[in-house]
């Protein structure tokens, strides 16, 4: 579970997070506003914005505690269904998306293609028939010369932190180091947590995305429309249901 014990504070965390360009570009990679799946939604940021573009949306994180304050940021006059389950075993909506959308580098929290693999295929089955897949990944770039020996921190009357990352023992994997500091009023609560992410290179995702099922039509990076370059640090995905599955 990603940031277990409090998710209350996490949209504070991430207040500057682009969601407005994740859902652009969700928008913009679709060929009508139809039903979505957000997959490891989190806090619902990019579900609401969704739902507020027309779309009907349903999302899906394996944290009760995110989904729960997701739930309590909906507006009544837009209404989404929200469920904690695993991305790598989606039940209940065989064939009934249009698409799925993967954001924030969640896929990176997968360690393994086993896991990845999974993910897809998963993925594959809540589909309709030509449905899309999206996501966006750290870059391997990124995960091996950005993220290794970085420091990130920021301070302020209610929330500090410190973020430490480094190498993982994986092939193109880091581990960062958190620590937060949340103010509760009287004193300030700390929480210690560490996550590792991995990403694979393009032509792994590629071959991935095949074996389960899918024709990768377009990779991009950084929000643009361009296609990666050696520096680029995030990647987007866009994918299609091939009429059978191949795995």
């Amino acid at each position: 579970m990603i940031y277990q014990g409090f998710a209350s504070v996490y949209d504070e965390l991430m207040s500057h997070a682009p969601y407005d360009k994740w859902t652009e570009w969700i928008e913009a990679s679709l060929p009508e506003k139809g039903r979505i799946l957000d997959l490891a939604c989190g806090t619902g940021e990019i579900s609401i914005r969704l739902a507020e573009k027309g779309f009907e949306v349903t999302g899906i994180d394996l944290s009760e505690e995110m989904l729960s304050y997701a739930q309590q940021k909906v507006p009544a006059k837009q209404p989404i269904l929200f469920l904690q389950q695993d991305m790598r075993e989606i039940t209940g909506f065989e064939g009934q998306f249009d698409a799925v959308a993967i954001c924030c580098d969640s896929l990176n929290y997968l360690k393994t293609k086993n896991d990845v693999m999974n993910t897809f295929k998963s993925v594959f089955q809540v589909l309709k028939p030509d449905g899309i897949l999206l996501f966006d990944v750290h870059s391997p770039y990124k995960i091996t010369e950005v993220f290794p020996g970085s420091t990130f921190a920021d301070q302020d009357e209610d929330i500090s932190y410190i973020w430490q990352s480094f190498a993982g023992s994986e092939e193109l994997s880091a581990i960062h180091d958190m620590t937060f500091f949340v103010w509760n009023g009287e004193a300030y609560d700390r929480f210690d947590e560490t996550h590792e992410q991995r990403t694979f290179r393009v032509d792994e995702y590629e071959e991935m995305l095949a074996g389960c099922g899918f024709q990768l039509h377009k990779v991009t990076a950084d929000f643009t429309d361009s296609a990666p370059s050696p520096y680029s640090e995030r990647l987007f995905f866009k994918a299609q249901k091939s009429k059978t599955i191949v795995y």
